[in-house]
């Protein structure tokens, strides 16, 4: 070999030499060990019940549950006599609204600063995680988005958050058909997981129905084409009906519904979504936060008062129809956030739905209501890790649902304050 040949080939052979000492490690991702949840206790959101039980979670999910046995595995988690349930589903809830240091709903005009409205809107997203709402439809306020981005990245600690980024009415853009068409598409662009649609007045002056069976077909109609859900604000009984026919995803309140509205909603699968109590009373506990805003006014809040027993009749009529898709909404405003299971309470106390019902209708048909029905709202294997645990069995006495001592979201412990209420009927 001549010694150009030579040369070459060491060249060659020192060049790959550097070339390998200087590209960078492949990276491997730690492997995080599993996790066991021992519980004696387990309401998987389907209905059952298990006894004693230990949920392994690993990479944020559930991957085996079994009875348990033997000694609990390094870093498990007992969780006592307190119940496993899946995390709580709130399918409507509004984080950007805030009580000011003024003691005032915040608005616009109301000189807080950006930084301010963001800390208090984290506030709420932290206080309704803490409360076991591992998931929440956060439908109508335009800057949802930030809060939604920040939480899905792991920047603050929240629950999962779906949201509208705003709301078409029966005068957006013109209100001709095409332009609801087209908001819809708008608000896809912008990144919305969902159309929220207001088809009626607001309690406070009425509920009267406000959008045609054309408008709502075109809006619904756009949405389920491009691939979004439709949730529809409608009080009176023909804008419930007109939104079920129009085909739209989910009805939100109903307070005025009757049975032949209910029996439309069964005939064409729509999701109901009524309120029992926590949006009424806390607007009528606390009045000084929100009198002189709109209709705020004397009228609007006897409105509302009137309304509380027409529904919490109208939960139990709904519960009595097996086949009406009755999930948990709570419209938890400004003063509500972390106190959204009040409405399970609420539904069961004084609506007459089923304990099991309730909790079903906060979980497994929620996530369904939401699509998200092989992803959250069951313990069960393969189901994202969502778990909390309460102090007391929330089947047998409802209030247990307001007492949540173990918070997990996608995997992570976000609260573990052991079983903080040993009087609890257990």
């Amino acid at each position: 070999m001549s010694s150009l040949h030579v040369a070459a080939t060491l060249l060659t052979v020192t060049a790959a030499t550097i070339s390998a000492q200087r590209a960078p490690a492949p990276v491997v991702p730690p492997v995080v060990p599993p996790v066991v949840l021992r519980a004696s206790r387990v309401v998987d959101g389907s209905g059952r019940t298990l006894r004693n039980q230990d949920v392994t979670v690993q990479g944020g999910r559930i991957t085996a549950m079994r009875a348990s046995a033997g000694a609990l595995p390094t870093g498990g988690i007992d969780l006592g006599s307190r119940t496993l349930l899946p995390g709580f589903i709130d399918t409507h809830v509004h984080l950007g609204w805030y009580i000011t240091d003024k003691q005032r709903l915040h608005e616009e005009r109301d000189g807080d600063a950006p930084e301010v409205s963001t800390l208090q809107r984290a506030g709420n997203a932290w206080a309704t995680l803490r409360a076991g709402f591992t998931t929440v439809q956060s439908i109508g306020e335009a800057d949802n988005a930030v809060l939604r981005d920040a939480i899905n990245a792991g920047r603050i600690p929240g629950p999962r958050v779906i949201t509208s980024l705003g709301s078409l009415n029966e005068r957006s853009g013109g209100g001709s058909p095409d332009s609801l068409r087209a908001g819809v598409r708008r608000f896809k662009a912008r990144g919305a997981d969902v159309i929220k649609i207001f088809a009626s007045k607001s309690i406070r002056d009425g509920g009267e129905a406000t959008m045609t069976s054309e408008q709502l077909e075109a809006v619904c109609g756009e949405a389920t084409a491009q691939g979004l859900r439709s949730v529809v604000h409608a009080h009176s009984a023909k804008a419930v009906q007109r939104a079920a026919r129009a085909g739209c995803t989910q009805v939100e309140h109903g307070v005025f519904a009757d049975d032949a509205t209910r029996a439309v909603l069964v005939q064409r699968g729509t999701f109901f979504d009524p309120q029992c109590g926590l949006v009424f009373h806390n607007y009528l506990d606390n009045k000084q936060w929100f009198e002189g805003i709109g209709n705020y006014n004397a009228a609007g809040f006897a409105s509302m008062e009137q309304a509380i027993p027409l529904a919490e009749k109208g939960i139990g009529l709904a519960a009595k129809l097996p086949t009406l898709k009755l999930v948990f909404g709570t419209d938890a405003v400004a003063g509500a956030h972390g106190r959204n299971a009040e409405e399970l309470v609420c539904r069961v106390r004084r609506g007459g739905q089923p304990a099991m019902d309730a909790i079903i209708s906060a979980t497994s048909r929620a996530a369904e209501s939401l699509g998200l029905g092989k992803e959250i709202g069951r313990v069960a294997v393969g189901y994202a890790a969502d778990l909390i645990a309460t102090d007391g069995d929330p089947v047998a006495q409802i209030e247990a649902s307001q007492h949540v001592s173990f918070v997990m979201k996608g995997g992570r412990v976000y609260r573990n304050d052991g079983a903080r209420l040993p009087g609890v009927r257990k």
